[in-house]
């Protein structure tokens, strides 16, 4: 490869399974027998982690959420809305399992994760529209839950930033419920591939050209991306107006078929007169985070946490 990997990723890499979406079966089971033990071994201490049903979008079954709450925090609790990657086919709510619970405990919030349902089974915008009854059922539940609806703020990763990204606009669109921050990590946001990351990171770990636009034709339909009349709920980089949306905080990858969108994304809400923060990390790729011992990686996840701590708690 080209590309300049930190040292201490690139390490790594030579550990790693490259991600195949070509094959969706094998790439579910593969993720899912990984996740299993992750999950096994995750340090719950401190948290009460429950499962639960809430009604979904009208006509469409119920959406399955996990929720985290902190042990021994008075309420009412500022709310954590988490968003999983996966390419719009993968995933489920386990992927996200260890970082819910540290986001959790060391910020002294609840949290929940929604198992919004995946294409190409489910098109847009069921994804979308699960996320939206999650939301909903959060505010709805804020009294009897002790949690604070002027506090919920929605963080995502890969796809679950551009749904995250999508639920910011849906939101404004349709009169609430409030969003009070929106944290994009690697965010997928552009259906039509054509900045210039997206055109040359054709073999970058994890995520390249080939994986998006696979993923992008489940969600949407086959010939659909990148074609006019894509709706900016679904790709909300066609977004003309982002004026009235939440603060945002975008963490981009410097080697990522995302990262010229995430950056573009950040300008675009600046623009618009929308707080953005935007942070390219150097010598990344997308999925880095899985390293977690790597010195970059604890940086990035301290300032997650920190600036989340400020839009919830500060």
């Amino acid at each position: 490869m080209r590309y300049r990997f930190d040292p201490e990723l690139a390490a790594a890499l030579a550990m790693s399974v490259d991600v195949d979406l070509s094959d969706l079966d094998a790439a579910r089971a593969a993720q899912a027998a990984e996740l299993a033990g992750t999950v096994r071994r995750a340090d719950s201490r401190g948290v009460s982690v429950g499962d639960l049903r809430v009604p979904g979008p009208p006509g469409a079954p119920e959406v399955a959420l996990r929720t985290y709450r902190p042990q021994g925090v008075a309420g009412p609790l500022p709310v954590l809305c988490s968003l999983h990657g996966g390419g719009f086919v993968l995933g489920d709510l386990d992927v996200d399992h260890e970082s819910n619970l540290r986001f959790c405990r060391e910020l002294g919030v609840f949290v929940v994760a929604v198992d919004y349902r995946l294409a190409p089974e489910h098109p847009y915008p069921a994804a979308l529209e699960d996320c939206y009854a999650a939301l909903r059922w959060i505010a709805g539940s804020a009294a009897a839950e002790g949690l604070r609806p002027d506090r919920i703020a929605v963080w995502g990763d890969s796809a679950g930033a551009g749904l995250a990204a999508g639920l910011a606009l849906l939101a404004r669109d349709r009169g609430g419920p409030a969003l009070c921050f929106q944290h994009l990590h690697s965010p997928a946001l552009d259906d039509r591939q054509s900045t210039p990351s997206a055109l040359s990171c054709t073999d970058t770990p994890i995520w390249n050209r080939r994986n998006a636009r696979i993923g992008w034709d489940a969600y949407l339909g086959p010939g659909i991306p990148g074609t006019p009349g894509v709706p900016v709920y679904a790709a909300p980089a066609r977004a003309d107006d982002l004026t009235g949306l939440p603060p945002a905080y975008v963490a981009v990858m410097e080697h990522d078929p995302l990262h010229d969108e995430g950056v573009d994304h950040a300008r675009a809400l600046r623009a618009a007169g929308v707080p953005t923060e935007l942070h390219v990390f150097p010598g990344t790729f997308h999925g880095a985070a899985m390293v977690g011992h790597a010195g970059v990686v604890q940086r990035m996840t301290a300032e997650a946490l920190a600036v989340l701590r400020h839009a919830l708690t500060g």
